[in-house]
């Protein structure tokens, strides 16, 4: 009872130390054998960076930016940023879909010279060698697993017609889990590039950064510096090794460092929370350990009577039950803290692969190993303190004869109990309103429930009122209980400290989940579906996506829907490549939302004016979304999303366009914009200007107000795209469904779109779906097992002290089965009164957390509309519900289950003996 813990601690202990590297050695993984690592800002212009380089900002900060900038470092740039004599290795990396036995994955792909002595720990090779030349590649074993593949066989990118064999094997330390292929530089990107430009697609770009190695002092912040003139952030080796000072980063004179960093604020927090949750530990382990120490105390009295009856004193009686929980506890420290090392050792495959990444070593920290050890030794001798003082009052006589004797209950106990009840709930209740909320919440809570287990010798006292109202066999367990607190009362609160964390958890977790599904936005009238090709490169398969899912898929009607084509059909929506373009719908000036269209958006204006505006209708955002804002499809797209406004299915059969955003008509008409230079109307997006482009200005129906238009803002007949000269290309389908799709279905769905080479999504709304949480199992399942074994020890306990009133049934004529059940009743007895006393306790917690919340959210709420973020008269929507399943399971389940395994495990039957006097 004592070990278990100690094994989960210490195992605990020694895995994160040992996976927690030096900053040598994550360098190592990250840099190899270099200096340093070279790499864009994606900026465009010159920065400033942190010693880490996980902080980048442009010089002169964001405010004096201007985002149209932004672009990656040119060559020359890397060049002029490496020092004269360095030795440097391209690495260029880059996301593709590969064909793998089981259809397409995207994984990381990178050309690296392997060979280089600067990648010297970067990799680990299992099996075959590195690649060498052109057709060669390596890949890692996550991404074998996951394909398909072994070295060996032969690994093909999307739109390839070059295959290239797999030679090897290979890990990366700190991410086990990644799937990537390395191959020779210029062997890969450059030919994969050529065959999707030819085919019409998107080609590929890389992006570059350079591994550099100085020597000497290495990479100095003062190169560091220099690098940064020219819109390259760097990882130094040296500097992380030696980092300047803050008066040497010119980002911290412009930004300021508490903004950029972690704020350390949280560090005393997470001690108290820590501090809390290993003392309720050791609490829970007394409460489980004390009763069982109290049985061998009660089992040993006649050798602690005949102690005292040759010339031993109360401390002698102390000394030697708390030596054997000293004893114990030792024990439990050497055997806990041996068996974590060992199972660390032997698990230690297991443990680097579920957490992703190899031990920087094994690690093993004595003074941390020894404060774990003395936890369990410090647990044994505190679980014992009660037994023993027990043990001490007792006389020798009472000892030697086995008589239990009369003791007064304590009267101080109560008082201390109820008065932390009240200090605690009123701390709860003041963390409610406290910028400390929650973590003065969880104290307390815990300081309450510590209250409830000094009272819980009274309220056991109350259950027994409720006995004369029972039969035979529960009356005397109940009677029982009540009359022997001393063994009762430490199994009662062990079992409702469990219980309290379990109901106090599922009471959280119920109450966000009603609000979840009050938050919950559907993406499509229930029971509809989509699907569609996330790729614009895959148009050409989409024809045969829908055939598939008429096939798979029970589909009561289908609206297939296309694109408006600007340029190549298989660029990307965004791309901003030669030949890319887009259609935009061009909301009339007077029609737009002013905070998004002022020169400074909403700083602009002020807080005052910025609030109205939230509630003007133009500013009104859409709760929806989709892939593509302007589709083209018939009447029957109307039919699948539950349109039945008259005038809008009219117009479509009539071939006039359908708008659902009154904000982008006027005088009854929208104005299609055909852009085709991207790069252009992205440079105008910055300056907040229109893009520039041909119009196609197009009479239109606007839908009423009341019409949900699910995420789109027009729907072009296809006559109308005709008449317009705009070209199409298909990209999905909307559906509703004959009956319902079993996971078998979605399945077949899934693996024809495996087998087509495609990406593409299947949407079904379904509504709110609450998560099952593995979290509130666990929680349950380890609050009854708690609940069986401190029920257990009690029963144990009790079996001990009546034995004598066992004898006395049998002897009196009491039929066998009556032994076994009134075994089974004091076990259930013991969990019921802990499950409905932990019941009680643990809504506390959940309900200090949920106002905490409530006060969090409607401050956010204030201070949103008072910035002008939003409009007044918000209020959030923060439920407080009682999770009735569980509690019903705890109180009923858990009691019977108890009783039922204590019967099935007590002997029926006894020898018939003489009963002691008294």
């Amino acid at each position: 009872m004592i070990a278990l813990p100690i094994i989960g601690v210490s195992a605990a202990d020694l895995t994160f130390r040992s996976a927690e590297l030096s900053t040598g050695q994550r360098l190592t993984r990250e840099l190899g054998s270099a200096d340093a690592l070279l790499d864009s800002s994606h900026l465009g212009t010159a920065v400033y960076q942190d010693p880490t380089a996980e902080n980048t900002v442009p010089v002169g900060g964001y405010d004096a930016y201007d985002p149209s900038k932004a672009k990656d470092v040119p060559p020359d740039a890397f060049v002029s940023a490496i020092p004269p004599g360095a030795q440097s290795l391209k690495n260029s990396e880059a996301r593709l879909k590969v064909h793998t036995a089981h259809g397409l994955l995207g994984i990381g792909v990178r050309e690296l010279d392997a060979h280089s002595p600067l990648a010297t720990g970067m990799f680990t090779l299992l099996r075959g060698r590195l690649p060498e030349g052109a057709g060669e590649v390596m890949a890692t074993r996550a991404f074998l697993e996951h394909s398909g593949l072994f070295v060996g066989s032969s690994l093909t990118p999307r739109g390839s017609a070059v295959s290239y064999r797999i030679v090897g094997a290979y890990e990366l330390p700190s991410d086990l889990k990644t799937d990537q292929v390395v191959a020779p530089p210029g062997t890969l990107f450059g030919a994969l590039d050529e065959a999707l430009e030819s085919a019409g697609a998107p080609g590929v770009r890389p992006q570059d950064s350079y591994l550099v190695k100085v020597g000497g002092a290495g990479f100095t912040w003062n190169m560091v510096k220099a690098a940064n003139t020219q819109g390259v952030t760097v990882i130094s080796r040296a500097v992380l090794l030696d980092p300047p000072a803050d008066s040497e980063v010119p980002l911290y004179q412009q930004e300021s460092k508490d903004r950029l960093s972690l704020s350390s604020g949280t560090r005393p927090i997470e001690m108290v929370v820590l501090a809390t949750v290993v003392g309720l530990a050791m609490l829970e382990i007394c409460l489980l350990a004390g009763p069982a120490f109290a049985v061998g105390a009660r089992r040993s009295r006649r050798q602690l009577g005949l102690v005292g009856a040759n010339g031993g004193d109360r401390r002698h009686i102390r000394s030697i039950v708390l030596s054997g929980g000293l004893v114990i506890g030792a024990t439990a420290a050497v055997l806990g803290t041996a068996v974590g090392v060992a199972l660390t050792i032997g698990l230690r495959p297991v443990l680097e692969d579920f957490l992703g990444k190899r031990f920087g070593g094994f690690e093993v920290r004595p003074l941390e190993l020894a404060g774990i050890a003395l936890l369990a030794v410090v647990t044994g001798l505190l679980a014992a303190i009660v037994p023993a003082v027990t043990a001490s009052r007792q006389t020798v006589l009472a000892s030697l004869t086995g008589r239990r004797g009369v003791r007064r209950a304590n009267r101080v106990l109560p008082l201390v109990g109820l008065a932390a009840v009240a200090g605690g709930a009123a701390i709860a209740l003041y963390g409610t309103t406290s910028r400390m909320g929650s973590t003065v919440v969880a104290g307390g809570s815990a300081l309450a429930e510590l209250g409830i287990v000094a009272l819980t010798p009274v309220l056991v006292g109350l259950f027994g009122r409720l006995g004369r109202r029972l039969p035979l066999s529960p009356r005397l367990a109940l009677r029982d209980a009540v009359r022997n607190r001393g063994r009762t009362a430490p199994a009662v609160a062990a079992v409702l400290a469990a219980v309290a964390g379990t109901v106090a958890v599922a009471t959280y977790e119920q109450s966000r989940d009603v609000q979840n599904r009050h938050e919950y936005v559907a993406e499509l009238p229930r029971g509809t579906g989509l699907m569609q090709a996330t790729e614009n490169s895959a148009h050409k398969e989409v024809p045969a996506l829908r055939e598939a899912l008429s096939k798979e898929i029970p589909v009561a009607q289908r609206a297939d829907v296309d694109r408006i084509v600007v340029g190549k059909p298989g660029c990307a929506s965004y791309s901003t490549e030669p030949g890319c373009g887009r259609a935009v719908i061009i909301t009339p000036k007077e029609q737009r939302c002013p905070l998004f269209e002022a020169p400074n958006g909403p700083a602009s204006f002020s807080p005052e004016q910025a609030r109205a505006l939230r509630s003007d209708p133009r500013c009104k955002l859409s709760e929806h979304g989709a892939q593509y804002d302007t589709v083209v499809a018939d009447e029957k797209l109307l039919a699948v999303l539950a349109v039945t406004d008259p005038g809008s299915v009219s117009a479509l059969k009539d071939g006039r366009p359908v708008s659902f955003d009154k904000r982008n008509v006027k005088d009854g008409r929208v104005t299609l914009r055909i852009v085709t230079d991207a790069q252009a109307a992205d440079t105008a997006a910055g300056k907040r200007e229109d893009p520039p482009g041909q119009d196609k200005v197009l009479a239109v129906h606007q839908a009423p107000d009341s019409v949900e238009g699910w995420g789109l803002q027009l729907v072009l007949p296809p006559a109308a795209v005709k008449s317009a000269g705009l070209a199409t290309a298909p990209y999905g389908s909307y559906f509703t469904l004959d009956g319902s799709v079993g996971t078998e279905q979605k399945q077949r769905m899934e693996g024809a779109i495996d087998r087509m080479g495609v990406e593409a999504s299947l949407t079904i709304e379904a509504g709110y779906q609450g998560t099952a949480d593995l979290s509130m199992i666990v929680l349950t399942v380890f609050a009854g097992l708690v609940t069986v074994g401190a029920a257990g020890i009690a029963t144990g306990l009790a079996q001990a002290d009546a034995e004598a009133d066992l004898k006395t049934l049998a002897a009196v004529g009491a039929a066998p089965r009556v032994r076994r059940t009134l075994s089974g009743f004091q076990c259930a007895v013991v969990a019921m009164m802990g499950v409905v006393l932990g019941s009680a306790a643990g809504i506390l917690p959940a309900v200090g957390l949920r106002l905490v919340q409530r006060r969090e959210l409607e401050h956010l709420y204030a201070s949103g509309a008072a910035m002008g973020y939003q409009p007044e008269g918000l209020v959030p929507y923060v439920p407080i519900s009682v999770p009735w399943d569980t509690l019903g399971a705890l109180l009923i389940a858990v009691p019977l289950g108890a009783g039922l395994l204590a019967a099935l495990v007590t002997r029926s039957g006894g020898a018939l003996a003489r009963r002691a006097a008294g």
